[in-house]
């Protein structure tokens, strides 16, 4: 009986030495695990009328300076796009001005690249406001956004908002040969 207490109370103090380095050696990692990045995005209408568009940011926290790039990637296009319509949500508050805003040639960043705008689209662009509020920014390129396998961008160059939250943007295109805009696809970015 006695070798039997003896024996366990070695394993214990075995035990000691290598699980107390462990917890002491990882307990400062936990003070970053806010900064842990999902990969879930939400979207507040899961029906199939909706689509979702491709986007990044450079930045989601509170009033710091952010880029955003509104993708129209060649799946998102089913003809040449004469204008190009981003709805804003009405909580969005942000001050825009016309030398912020751009319509560019992207490359899409991944693992090697980072997101980058290749070549400028001189475009006529337009911001709409209803009362105290941005509505939307209306783009219209001088020549049309072709169909082909390029990607294409609009860039929004924004101090963020003082409200974090979910913020979903609806992109509409009018294609050649068509009156009337129709729905690309929705965008929903985060602010912490």
């Amino acid at each position: 009986m006695l070798k039997k207490t003896k024996k366990l109370s070695l394993n214990f103090r075995f035990l000691k030495f290598f699980l107390i380095p462990t917890i002491l050696f990882s307990a400062p990692f936990f003070n970053y695990i806010e900064d842990a990045k999902a990969g879930l995005e939400f979207q507040w209408d899961q029906d199939s009328s909706f689509r979702r568009l491709k986007w990044f940011q450079k930045e989601n926290k509170r009033r710091f300076r952010n880029t955003i790039y509104f993708f129209l990637r060649p799946s998102d296009r089913k003809s040449d796009l004469l204008k190009v319509k981003l709805a804003l949500p009405k909580k969005f508050k942000v001050n825009l001005k016309k030398e912020k805003i751009s319509l560019c040639e992207v490359r899409i960043g991944g693992f090697e690249n980072r997101t980058k705008c290749l070549e400028d689209v001189p475009a006529d662009i337009e911001i709409n406001t209803n009362e105290s509020s941005l509505t939307s920014i209306e783009i219209y390129p001088f020549s049309p956004i072709p169909y082909n396998k390029k990607n294409y961008a609009i860039v929004l160059k924004v101090i963020n908002p003082k409200r974090s939250g979910l913020y979903q943007f609806h992109s509409y295109g009018q294609p050649k040969g068509e009156s009337v805009s129709s729905y690309l696809g929705s965008s929903t970015i985060v602010i912490d």
